[in-house]
Order: structure tokens, then C-alpha cells, then sequence
């Protein structure tokens, strides 16, 4: 059966400057800081030791508009390694390194297609078999009307049809929407795979054909845990087989850590140490948020002796040296007497807060979001900021209201 087999990438962005890493040690933030390149890396590495037919990058490859030196040389770097292997690449760009930003240009080595900003076709050769590549690349930041209208139908059903296309579902808010689609649309092309970008999530929101997403190479934030990476697709006319192949150099993660009995800071700073090497011995360097859960009224009461910042600054300094590294951004001790002893009042104010819509919760945050200074740090609300925040209000309350109760007593 004839197959040819390539990898699909997107949403490298190179150089992320990694924001709201506050408190890491300056050699750690380097190492963090250094995770796009090194997951770059190990994609050009594989590439390399497997020769795909070819390649293509779907958007964003780096993390702004004036695509920093660093970053390009890098980039160039590994399209070089690619061009001595014979590798083609084919590249668009998307809402972060659109065509319209101001940037010194590295020139490119001849195995790598750079997609213009309308859409085009590209033809290539595999071992006797035609494949034909449909995309584009975004003409400046904000591409809010549909594209998909630009791609022609496939006139043949010999050539492999591929589709790139960084943009979004319908209707899909969790990223900013650009260049919106739906899944009937592009079925209606006829393309054997729709090699997508954009979302930082790998999904597969279609198989008849394959409609896919492959998430970033690294994660940036809390927000883009677990393992990130790319696929080497295998398609001929009658199937797919997509392989996951991991790039992540720094893991982001939630931890839970159940507390039962502790009574002792030596006994619970073992118990997280155990926790917390496990889980990095496992996923190497990381950056987690620990939650501290299921304790007994004895072992609460022991928590909220000492602040949660001191728990956080004695733990940190307990895994300082610890190689592969392991950063605890956040530390939340989810303490469920309080609320037991305070159940009417707490669960009045957080069911006000629970019916709260997006819209509702945009309207509470104006001030910060709406700041000039502040927005261009921030990025877009998402449901996973909402309800992140909406723990930190419990959490609050809960701290605060013990002493609420006892004043007015």
C-alpha cells in the first residue's frame, strides 16, 4: 500500500519568555527559559534520525511579531540540519509571528516553503506519489474572518491532499478565535488530513479524515500541563496511523498530596519530598502546583499554624538542589473543616460566585484586565483562570472566616 509519513508541528513558540514565574532561582528560570529550544531540538534531532518525507509547521513558530534574533538563528540552525538531511519543510505563520511584524530576517535554506498570506498550493514529488499542500500563512495579527472558503476542493482522489490551517473551532473560545472553521467545512474539501495549529491542546476532532491538532512542543504556564510534543503521521489513501512523540523538557503539573495524621513538619516535608521526587524522577524537570488534601481535623489544625508562604519558601528550599529540578509554583492546603464548622455562610457566598457567567467575571476583573499598563502582560480569560480563581476566593474565605465567626460571637 502506498504511504507516505511526515511530521506535523505547531505553536513552537521559540523564545517564550515564560511570564509570571515569580520567585525562581535565576539558574532555573534559564533552564525554563531554554525548554522551547531544547524541545526544538529534540524535534530536529528526530527528524534527522527517521527522515520523514517531509515536515510541516503550522503556525507560530515564534512566541512574537519581531521573532528575536535568538530565536531565528536557532530556528535556522535547525532548518540547516534538515537541509543536509534532505528534509523539506513547510511552514506557515499564525496570529504570533504574522507577516506584518518588524523583524530582521534570517534568510532560509532551499528545503523550506514559507507559505505567503494568501492561500496557496504546493505540489511535491514522494517516491512516485503526488502529495499537494493547501494553507497560508496570516497577513498581519488578527485574521477574525473565515478562511476555509479560500481552499480549494481536491479535483483528484491520486494526489494526497493536505490541509494547514492555524486557526480555531467555531465557536471555541478557550484561545482568542482566528480564522474560525468548522469540522463539516473542512470535510467538504476532500483532503486526506488537516494538519492544524493554533490550539495548545492536541485533539483529533475529526478521523474521516484526520482533523487534527498536535498542542505545542512545550508547555508556557499552568495552564499547558502534561506531555507536550508532535506526531509522525502515516497516511495512505485508506488510513492514518498517528505516533505521539514527546519533546517536553520542563513539565507543568498539579500534584495532589493526601495529608492524613501529620503532626510533625519533618513528617509532612517526607511525605512531599516522596511525592514530588517520585513524580519528577518519572516526567524529569518540572513545575507543579501541590495540592495538600484529605486531612483530619488534628492535621488541619497543624497546617494552619504557619502561613501557606512559609510551607511554600521550606519546601522549595527542601528540593533546591535537586537534579532534574522540581519547582513548586504554587502550594494550596484545601482545609474542609472550616468550611464544615462555616458551611451556610461559605456556601451562600460561593454559590453568589458559582452562577457568575464569563461575561460576569470579565465585568469583576475590568480593572485589571482593561488596565493599560497591565493588559499586554496578561493573556486572555480562559475557564481554567476562572475557576483557579474561583478556588483562591474559597481558599480566602476560608482563612478568613474563623476569625469573621469568632468576633462575632
Amino acid at each position: 500500500m502506498s504511504t507516505i509519513r511526515f511530521i506535523h508541528t505547531a505553536d513552537l513558540h521559540l523564545d517564550s519568555p515564560f511570564k509570571g514565574m515569580t520567585g525562581m532561582p535565576p539558574a532555573r528560570l534559564n533552564e525554563l527559559r531554554e525548554s522551547t529550544f531544547t524541545a526544538f531540538n529534540r524535534l530536529i534531532d528526530y527528524a534527522v534520525e527517521t527522515s520523514p518525507d517531509f515536515i510541516v509547521i503550522v503556525g507560530d513558530l515564534y512566541d512574537g511579531e519581531d521573532r528575536s534574533l535568538r530565536a531565528q538563528r536557532k530556528f535556522q540552525d535547525g532548518m540547516e540540519k534538515l537541509h543536509e538531511a534532505e528534509i523539506p519543510v513547510y511552514i506557515t505563520y499564525g496570529n504570533h509571528d504574522h507577516l506584518s511584524g518588524n523583524w530582521t530576517r534570517f534568510e532560509l535554506p532551499s528545503n523550506v516553503h514559507e507559505f505567503s498570506g494568501d492561500v496557496e498550493e504546493v505540489s511535491l514529488t514522494v517516491r512516485g506519489m503526488d502529495v499537494v499542500l493547501h494553507g497560508f500563512s496570516y497577513p498581519n495579527r488578527h485574521v477574525r474572518e473565515e478562511m476555509i472558503s479560500n481552499y480549494p476542493t481536491a479535483s483528484d482522489n491520486q494526489s494526497f491532499h493536505i490541509g494547514l490551517l492555524h486557526g480555531s473551532l467555531a465557536g471555541n473560545e478557550t484561545h482568542a478565535v482566528y480564522s474560525p472553521f468548522t469540522i463539516g467545512e473542512l470535510q467538504s474539501k476532500h483532503y486526506d488530513y488537516w494538519a492544524l495549529g493554533h490550539i495548545h491542546v492536541r485533539q483529533h476532532l475529526s478521523e474521516d479524515p484526520p482533523i487534527v491538532y498536535p498542542g505545542n512542543i512545550q508547555g508556557r504556564h499552568r495552564n499547558e500541563s502534561g506531555e507536550k510534543g508532535f506526531y509522525e503521521v502515516e497516511l495512505s489513501k485508506s488510513e492514518a496511523i498517528l505516533t505521539f512523540i514527546p519533546t517536553s523538557a520542563v513539565h507543568f503539573a498539579k500534584i495532589q498530596i493526601p495529608c492524613v495524621d501529620i503532626r510533625h513538619a519533618n513528617e509532612w516535608l517526607a511525605v512531599c519530598e516522596d511525592a514530588l521526587l517520585s513524580f519528577v524522577s518519572e516526567h524529569g524537570p518540572s513545575v507543579v502546583d501541590v495540592e495538600i488534601l484529605n486531612l483530619d481535623e488534628e492535621t488541619a489544625a497543624f497546617f494552619a499554624q504557619t502561613a501557606e508562604d512559609i510551607w511554600l519558601e521550606t519546601i522549595r528550599e527542601m528540593l533546591d538542589m535537586h537534579e532534574p529540578f522540581v519547582w513548586v509554583q504554587r502550594l494550596t492546603v484545601l482545609n474542609t473543616f472550616h468550611r464544615q464548622e462555616n458551611n451556610a455562610l461559605l456556601e451562600s457566598v460561593l454559590g453568589q460566585v458559582d452562577s457568575w457567567s464569563e461575561n460576569e467575571w470579565k465585568r469583576v476583573l475590568g480593572d485589571v484586565y482593561q488596565h493599560v499598563r497591565t493588559a499586554r502582560y496578561l493573556d486572555p480569560l480562559k475557564e481554567e483562570d476562572i475557576k483557579d480563581l474561583r478556588n483562591e476566593v474559597e481558599k480566602l474565605l476560608l482563612n478568613e472566616l474563623p476569625t469573621v465567626m469568632e468576633v462575632n460571637r
